[in-house]
């Protein structure tokens, strides 16, 4: 986030301008965690909403890291900026690149990884760094093996003397986790700390940490929003008497704990840590779906962010889900999201989502991916969004999986066997995902280039957007306004368009909407709004506040009308009724 020159005065609704962002604003110095949502230095509730970047990281041939170079991953931040208008993003790291050999942070990495973080946090992004692994280590695979993983350094693998892996006839490589002896194996011996495992992986993360903190210039590290201290965490193998839920609390938790008090000893007491649950926890298959998202805990308080992945599995098996997503497709999955977080007292972030680009279930994934944004938004479906609009509940953050600049352009050996060389797609277990190639995108802008509120300068009651995005040639419209609201309905007309109600208070920076670059944003307010470049300024006013944004050219009586309207639907939105 970025702090704005002035708070604008309250009126009726006219769109005006303002000057554009420069390079000199000051960034709102740290994210906090404050009643359920992400707070930034103004006091002005925060959306995160981004890419992960990338799964260059899961691959040797760039040296685990997301770029090739510094120049590329200033370009790919630019491009993200540019065609998405992304204000986040979830920065992979390999344990295999910090520390190749036992003991020895490897700064050369260190480096690289830190000037390639710094294009992002340099063009405005908040960045939340995540120790990344799939399967625990590339090295637990032989050089013919149908898969691979990565996270843990060789030297990990070769003190654990672990069985030669096979999984049998798994047809995805997710079966590994649970199917592959040798990656069980190794990762419950981590959770179990055996041969001091996990005392060296927190040994070195606090050093990574410390180094970032002290080669990052404080506006800079300002802008790291946390640390995601492992990805997509299971048991490998549960003891006996044991399941996904006391896993959690006996040895998950007190993980997640030693790395908190990691992060104060290198310098970041006041950034929380984005802890992930049992990776099956919100799984939408049932005979994979666990117990789990930290039940046994209490409140974890500020400190903590709960931090989860959703991916449509039935969708990806082709077979659980025959159809494509429709309305409110992913309402209640999200709504459990929202709810688990209530429950333990912090914010909540979706770091992964996404369906793959190509394969035999791609023709879902432009339903898929918008009806995940819109669980995102509200957990509402459009058919009960403007009658139901004080149930929305909070707005999400988001990091899609995933964003690669090199994709469908890689040469990654596979297990390091130069008769494997892998092109296509990701470059990894024949998966692909990124919404870029070449920092051109792959998808539908009008998904990935969306309105949403980025800072809210108060209280967030409801919020929904209409992308219209298409799915072929036909365009997805989830969300009509209704016909009891034919003025508001008439200035909408069949473009994009959102509504944010919120409850304002008189902070010293104004509520901020990014709009779509080429979105020519008419507004309805009963504040007066203008626009610096993709962003949409509106007043720190305490009361209740709407702002309908749309894109079509309505007449003076037409916005009157449809002001009318929405200064009497507005209520609802903390009565709860229409």
């Amino acid at each position: 986030m970025r702090a704005l020159i002035a708070v604008l005065a309250a009126a009726t609704a006219v769109l005006g301008t303002a000057p554009a962002a420069t390079a000199d604003d000051v960034r709102a110095h740290g994210l906090t965690v404050h009643n359920g949502t992400f707070v930034d230095g103004h006091g002005r509730e925060v959306v995160l909403r981004g890419f992960n970047v990338a799964g260059e990281v899961k691959l040797a041939e760039n040296g685990f890291l997301p770029f090739a170079s510094t120049a590329d991953a200033q370009s790919s931040a630019a491009a993200m900026r540019r065609l998405t208008g992304a204000n986040a993003v979830r920065f992979l790291v390999s344990w295999a690149g910090t520390e190749p050999v036992k003991g020895q942070l490897d700064t050369t990495y260190l480096a690289k990884l830190t000037d390639q973080m710094r294009a992002f946090l340099d063009a405005g992004f908040e960045v939340l760094p995540d120790y990344h692994q799939d399967l625990y280590s590339r090295y637990l695979f032989n050089t013919g093996s149908w898969y691979s993983g990565d996270g843990a350094p060789k030297w990990v693998v070769d003190q654990g003397h672990y069985p030669k892996e096979s999984c049998g006839l798994c047809v995805h490589w997710g079966q590994n986790v649970t199917q592959n002896g040798a990656v069980q194996d190794a990762t419950t011996d981590f959770w179990h700390n055996a041969n001091g495992v996990q005392d060296e992986f927190v040994s070195q993360a606090t050093k990574t940490m410390q180094y970032l903190h002290d080669h990052l210039t404080a506006d800079e590290f300002a802008g790291v929003a946390g640390m995601d201290p492992w990805n997509e965490p299971y048991a490998g193998r549960y003891d006996s008497n044991q399941n996904s839920q006391s896993w959690e609390q006996n040895l998950l938790w007190p993980f997640f704990q030693r790395f908190r008090q990691a992060m104060d000893t290198a310098g970041w007491q006041d950034k929380p840590a984005f802890i992930e649950p049992n990776m099956f926890w919100n799984a939408n298959l049932s005979f994979q779906k666990q117990t789990g998202g930290f039940l046994d805990t209490g409140a974890i308080g500020t400190r903590y962010v709960f931090n989860t992945h959703f991916y449509d599995e039935q969708a990806q098996s082709g077979v659980f889900m025959p159809g494509k997503a429709g309305d409110g497709q992913y309402s209640n999955d999200f709504g459990v999201i929202r709810d688990r977080a209530a429950a333990l007292g912090t914010a909540a972030i979706v770091t992964e989502f996404g369906h793959p680009l190509s394969g035999n279930t791609s023709d879902k994934t432009p339903t898929v991916d918008k009806a995940m944004y819109q669980a995102l938004d509200s957990r509402l479906s459009g058919a009960n969004w403007w009658s139901h609009p004080a149930q929305s509940g909070p707005v999400l953050s988001g990091t899609q999986w995933h964003w690669d600049l090199y994709s469908g352009q890689h040469h990654e050996l596979m297990n390091d066997n130069p008769n494997k060389v892998q092109t296509a797609a990701d470059g990894w277990n024949g998966e692909d995902y990124s919404a870029l190639q070449g920092n051109q995108l792959r998808q539908d802008p009008r998904l990935l280039d969306r309105l949403y509120p980025a800072a809210v300068a108060g209280h967030t009651l409801a919020f929904t957007y209409e992308d219209r995005s298409r799915d072929g040639s036909q365009v997805l419209t989830w969300n009509p306004v209704p016909s009891s609201m034919p003025a508001t309905s008439a200035v909408v007309g069949s473009g994009r368009y959102g509504v944010l109600v919120w409850q304002g208070s008189a902070t010293d920076a104004p509520t901020e909407l990014h709009v779509p670059a080429d979105m020519n944003a008419v507004v309805v307010s009963d504040l007066t709004a203008s626009r610096s470049g993709d962003r949409l300024l509106l007043p720190a006013t305490p009361g209740l506040h709407y702002a309908l944004v749309a894109e079509t050219s309505p007449s003076d009586g037409q916005l009157a009308a449809a002001r009318a309207e929405l200064a009497r639907w507005a209520p609802s939105a903390t009565a709860g009724t229409a």
